[in-house]
């Protein structure tokens, strides 16, 4: 299959998110020209991807029009948020559509902050139901592929960010990370996608009242200085004085660092290509002077079954309290067998829940200790490569989808219990051509260092886009 790529000969051309405000900085181009440009690149690809929840062009266009600054560094840069977190006027379907849609009355506490450094949104991207599974496929709704080859998943839950960014419809897009969504779509589609430290960014009320804060919001993007240049602009208008600044940064750290490098899970190894893929990225490393050991996996066995439950507790209070929070159309006959079998999952080992909870809460002294020795960790974003459509199939029997899930997504996770920043790079390549994400964790709030790291290694070996045939 051809890559599908939206990127045209008009006002974004191939600029990223700081190049799109640079531009209508110079006034080399309009906002109205750069959001004309966007909503005809998500029109000439979403048939292929699939990855629009809802559009709001009509909006996007009143706000061009105006003719005033929004505000913001990136005032006028045409973006997405994923279609689960509260805008104003939009409807939050969470990758669903087992109740009626109604549009909102206000922003929440997330989309207040992203919208308060000028990005402009067209709409809300796709996302897999509920966020639960790593692949966008929904019986209904559809499913959302890769631009890089429309065969394959946009890794999920931020799938349609992440084929957007990718296939070069908008240059950033929202994504957020209960258990790699954000670090998963980033390495199938060859994106920089940070999940940041617990704390960072802020989270609607529904997520940020979990007993265990697993959810993270953030962006995906093509280049490192556009993640950075999100991050010092939210920080400005919602910073978390418990944490460090992230502030400017603008190129990679001087200091050399001590990198553990593990490609072992908890109940597998990478698969022999991916391990040999990071084991090439630990030698790049080596090369640039830092200091490289390969390690065991650090974390006890007991973490998937705990992470596993916690993960279908979600599931449970969403599906038994459906009507009362989304309305009396909600029909859970419609939702997929991942999200009733993880329902029935956590109604069957309730009673294991609060040790569960305990042991996720604790997880941090594991990587405390870990961070004592090292400075950063460097594992493969995902067992494998990226699978085919259907490999994840949501109307499979749960047992089945739930074995290829944890298998897949066997290095994410343990991020989002500890609440320590983690960054996927598209430091590789699979031998079938696609996008292969290489993930850097380091302790909490030491975003900034992750940030460093990624500047260098983007300078030492630069990733392949989308329009890039020369590779």
């Amino acid at each position: 299959m051809e890559r599908v790529s939206a990127f045209a000969d008009d006002a974004l051309g191939e600029l990223d998110a700081v190049g799109v405000v640079q531009a209508l900085r110079r006034r080399d181009i309009s906002v109205s020209d750069a959001v004309e440009a966007a909503i005809a690149r998500v029109e000439a690809v979403n048939p292929a991807l699939n990855g629009l929840a809802f559009e709001a062009f009509d909006r996007a266009r009143g706000r061009a029009a105006l003719r005033r600054p929004f505000g913001g560094f990136f005032d006028g840069v045409p973006s997405f948020l994923k279609d689960n977190v509260a805008v104003a006027g939009m409807p939050t379907m969470s990758g669903t559509d087992a109740w009626k849609p109604r549009p909102l009355a206000d922003n929440g506490d997330f989309a207040r902050a992203y919208l308060a450094t000028g990005l402009v949104p067209l709409g809300k991207t796709a996302l897999s139901e509920f966020g639960f599974s790593a692949s966008a496929e929904h019986p209904r709704l559809g499913a959302v592929r890769n631009p890089w080859n429309p065969d394959y998943t946009a890794g999920a839950s931020s799938s349609g960010s992440g084929a957007f960014v990718a296939a070069g419809v908008v240059p950033i897009a929202h994504a957020n990370d209960g258990g790699g969504s954000i670090r998963i779509p980033a390495a199938c589609n060859g994106l920089v996608g940070l999940k940041p430290s617990r704390g960072r960014l802020p989270l609607d009320r529904d997520v940020r009242q979990m007993p265990v804060r697993i959810v993270h919001n953030g962006v995906v993007t093509r280049t490192v200085r556009d993640t950075a240049a999100f991050y010092r602009e939210v920080e400005r208008v919602t910073g978390n004085p418990k944490l460090p600044p992230v502030g400017d940064v603008t190129a990679p750290g001087t200091r050399r660092l001590r990198i553990a490098v593990c490609t072992e899970s908890i109940e597998r190894d990478a698969s022999p290509e991916v391990s040999a893929l990071t084991l090439d990225t630990a030698k790049l490393l080596e090369s640039l002077g830092h200091r490289i050991e390969v390690i065991g996996n650090p974390v006890p066995s007991q973490f998937v079954d705990d992470f596993l439950l916690y993960w279908s507790l979600l599931a449970f209070a969403l599906v038994r309290g459906g009507r009362r929070t989304f309305g009396p159309t909600f029909d859970r006959d419609r939702l997929d067998n991942l999200t009733r079998g993880l329902e029935a999952h956590a109604a069957r080992n309730l009673h294991h829940l609060p040790a569960a909870i305990a042991r996720l809460a604790r997880m941090r002294r594991v990587t405390t200790r870990l961070h004592q020795q090292y400075d950063v960790l460097l594992m493969p974003t995902l067992a494998e490569v990226t699978p085919r459509i259907g490999h994840l199939d949501p109307t499979a029997p749960y047992e089945q989808v739930i074995e290829r899930l944890t298998d897949w997504v066997a290095f994410t996770p343990l991020q989002n219990v500890t609440g320590e920043p983690a960054i996927s790079l598209p430091l590789a390549q699979s031998g079938s051509g696609l996008p292969v994400g290489m993930m850097f964790s380091a302790p909490l709030g030491a975003d900034a260092l992750l940030i460093e790291l990624a500047y260098e290694l983007e300078s030492a070996q630069p990733w392949q886009s989308i329009v890039d045939t020369s590779k």
